[in-house]
C-alpha cells in the first residue's frame, strides 16, 4: 500500500514535491504551509491533531494545526479531549494499527470533545470525518497519533492510501518542530481578566510574537491581514503601556514568571 511502484508518473512528481517541501520544514508556520499546500489534494482537511505519549495514562501531549481562526494549540484544553483521543487511539490500535476512517456524520457519535467550550470544540462540530493513523515508537514505548478532520461527508481509499504514505515524511517534519506553549485552558470570557486585560485574539497574537513572527506571517497563520495584525498589536502596546514587541514580550513573560 504505500509503494510509489504503481502510482503514475504525474502523482510520483507530486509526492516528491511534498516529501521535498516536508523536508525543509523548520518551524510551526513551515508545517502550517507546508499542510495547507499540495498536501490538501491527497490529505484533505481543515484541522490535524498530532497526540504522542501514553494513551493508557491519559499522560499525553499534543499539538494543533490548522488555518482556522482561533483552532489552536494554546486554546485547547488536552485534559478535556483526552477521552476522545483515547478512544480515536484504541480503534487505531484494535484495526491493526493501520490507516482508520472515521464517518462523523454517519456514525452519529457525540464524544465530549465535539462538545468542548473553546475554539476547537467549536470547528470540530463542523466536521464530518476523520482520518487516523499512528506510529509506535518501539524505544520510548509510546505511540504517536495523527488525526485530519474534514468537512468533507466521505474521505475515500485514496485518503488512506496517501496517509500511508506520507506519514513517515509528516513525522519528521513534526518532531523537528518545537511544540508550541500549551497554557492552562481557561472558560471563555476568562482570558479579559487573566493576561493584562488581553482579548483572546490579542493573546493568541502575542503568542505568535514570541516565537518571532511578523506581523505578515501571523496574519498568513491567523487568515487576517497584516493591517488588521498590526491594529491589535497597537492596542496590545496601550494595554500593555509599553513602545515596542521586545517591550510587551518581556512584561508578559515577566508577569508569568511571578503568577
Amino acid at each position: 500500500m504505500n509503494s510509489f511502484s504503481s502510482l503514475p508518473a504525474d502523482h510520483l512528481k507530486r509526492y516528491a514535491r511534498i516529501i521535498q517541501e516536508g523536508i525543509a520544514v523548520r518551524s510551526h508556520f513551515d508545517l502550517l504551509k507546508w499542510l495547507q499546500g499540495e498536501m490538501q489534494h491527497y490529505l484533505p482537511h481543515e484541522i490535524m491533531l498530532a497526540v504522542w505519549g501514553n494513551f493508557n495514562s491519559s499522560v499525553i501531549q499534543h499539538d494543533v494545526i490548522s488555518a482556522l481562526p482561533g483552532v489552536r494549540t494554546d486554546h485547547s484544553s488536552p485534559a478535556r479531549f483526552s477521552p476522545l483521543l483515547g478512544d480515536f487511539h484504541r480503534r487505531w490500535a484494535e484495526g491493526g494499527k493501520t490507516p482508520y476512517v472515521l464517518d462523523i456524520g454517519a456514525s452519529g457519535i457525540l464524544f465530549e470533545g465535539w462538545r468542548l467550550q473553546c475554539s476547537l470544540g467549536k470547528a470540530l462540530r463542523g466536521m464530518r470525518s476523520a482520518l487516523l493513523h499512528g506510529i509506535s515508537d518501539r524505544r520510548g514505548r509510546h505511540d504517536c497519533l495523527y488525526v485530519i478532520f474534514s468537512s468533507r461527508d466521505t474521505l475515500d481509499g485514496g485518503t488512506l492510501a496517501a496517509m500511508e504514505i506520507l506519514l513517515p515524511y509528516l513525522d519528521t517534519a513534526l518532531r523537528g518542530v518545537a511544540p508550541l506553549p500549551q497554557r492552562t485552558y481557561l472558560p471563555e470570557g476568562a482570558q479579559e481578566t487573566e493576561h493584562h486585560g488581553l482579548s483572546e485574539r490579542e493573546s493568541e497574537i502575542m503568542d505568535w510574537v514570541k516565537l518571532g513572527k511578523t506581523n505578515a506571517e501571523i496574519g498568513s497563520i491567523l487568515s487576517i491581514s497584516a493591517f488588521t495584525v498590526k491594529n491589535h498589536m497597537q492596542r496590545i502596546f496601550k494595554k500593555l503601556d509599553v513602545y515596542n514587541r521586545m517591550q510587551a514580550v518581556s512584561k508578559i513573560e515577566r508577569s508569568l514568571s511571578h503568577g
